[in-house]
This record gives C-alpha cells, structure tokens and sequence, in this order.
C-alpha cells in the first residue's frame, strides 16, 4: 500500500485532467508493484495537520511506503516557528517507519525565484525555506528516510514544470516528482517501474496564461495573505531555536 500526506502538491493541484486533479500520485501508484494506494492530503494542509489528521489515516492503512511533502504553507504564516515543524515532521516520519513503511520525502526549493517575489519578501522567505530544509536535514538523517531536493532536480526552476499559478507543478512537474519518486523507493528496495515524462491528457499553457494569472490572481492572493506576509517585511531577526540533531543529540540552530 502506497500513501501520500501532505498539502496541494500532494493533492496533486496544477495537473488538471477531466475529472478533476492528477498530480504524481496517481502516476507513481502506476508504477508501484503492492496493491493500494490512498492520499490522505489536503490542500492548505500545514505540517501540524498532518500530524493530527492525516498519520494516523495512513497508519490505519498499513502502508509499505509513503510519500510526504507539507511544510511551504507552514513557511507562509505569521506564526512560522521551525522547533514546531521539527517536532511534528520528526513524528511523522517516525511513526512510519516504526510502522515498516518507507519514506520519502523532499527538500524545498526557492519557490520566490519561481514567483517572482520582490526583494525583501523573496529574501524572508528563502531564509524559513532554507531553515525548514535543516529540519528535514536532520529528520531524514534520524530516521533513514529518502529525500528528493527539489532545488537541485532538473528544470526545477523551467517555466514548463509550473503550473499557472508558480505555486504547483504542471503535469510535467508532477510527472517529473513521480520519477524521482520512484527512484528514491527503488533505493529502498521496491521494484517501482519507471514514470514516463510525456504528458498527456495536462491543461496545455502558454505565456499568456502566465500573466493572466498573475495580474488576475496571483497579486490579489498576495494582498489576500498580506497579514502574514507584509510584516515580514519589516520584521527584526528572530531569536534562535535550538533542538537535537539526531542520535549524537549535538544541536543545531535554526531561528523561528
């Protein structure tokens, strides 16, 4: 049994066929040889919701492998705090495994360069990312997990891999996390089949997509979540948090 937790992505928004929404799960349950595969995500799901609601779903189901991808939303609120994410990712991932199920998960890119956030905001927002991936660091190390970096995955930052709105895959982008995916669980000893990079059946876009979405409602999201995000605009450096780095328990600081 394959199973996915975590937000949007997860969902499997930004790759539209009739019917509703794909995304890689659906694409890599193809290529997975166990019989099963449920997603227990929902969009805007932050790392606290997975935790809750979503693991102890998956457990029930007795799963062989998991795919979790959540935290972005977490990087996007006023209340962001990594000692939090820790704690909860930490769960997560433990829980799985100590229930036999391999994990995969991923390592954030800068989602700013991919917007086109101003400066300051761009830079706010890079610095949360860049300290929720230590946390991943130091939870993959933990726990054995798999990771898939997706500032290092290539064409992660080519127009054709987002979806109109920058904030999700395409149908190539999903397709392309399905691959790497698969991969990682093949490095687990699954013997998961190949995901091909062909769309078909994806919402086609052009530039002009791009632009309409932008000017219609990427900015209007962004004046939306204005409570949240402009303040970080002028906001002070936070106060660092410390938390165990793994089995030797030396500790490693990111700032809340």
């Amino acid at each position: 049994m394959l199973v996915l937790l975590g937000d949007s992505t997860a969902v499997g928004i930004g790759d539209l066929v009739p019917g509703g929404w794909r995304g890689f799960g659906p694409l890599l349950s193809s290529a997975f040889p166990d019989n099963g595969y449920r997603n227990h995500a929902v969009s805007g799901a932050r790392l606290a919701d997975v935790r809750r609601t979503q693991l102890p779903q998956a457990l029930r189901d007795k799963p062989t492998a998991a795919v979790v991808i959540a935290g972005v939303n977490d990087t996007l609120r006023s209340d962001f705090s990594a000692r939090r994410m820790h704690e909860d990712l930490d769960h997560v991932c433990r829980e799985l495994t100590a229930a036999g199920a391999s994990v995969v998960t991923v390592r954030f890119h800068d989602q700013g360069r991919v917007f086109k956030l101003p400066g300051k905001l761009r830079r706010v927002l890079k610095d949360r990312i860049d300290e929720y991936n230590r946390v991943i660091d130091v939870v993959v190390a933990r726990h054995g997990v798999r990771c898939v970096d997706l500032h290092t995955l290539p064409g992660a930052y080519e127009l054709e891999t987002w979806a109109v709105d920058r904030l999700h895959p395409s149908e190539l982008g999903h397709r392309m996390l399905a691959r790497a995916f698969a991969g990682e669980l093949r490095a687990l000893g699954h013997p998961v089949g190949e995901v091909s990079l062909d769309c078909s059946g994806g919402r086609e876009l052009t530039v002009w997509h791009h632009v309409a979405w932008l000017m219609l409602k990427g900015i209007p999201w962004l004046w939306k979540r204005g409570a949240d995000l402009l303040p970080l605009l002028w906001a002070d450096e936070a106060p660092a948090e410390v938390f165990p780095a793994g089995a030797d328990d030396q500790p490693v600081t990111v700032r809340s």
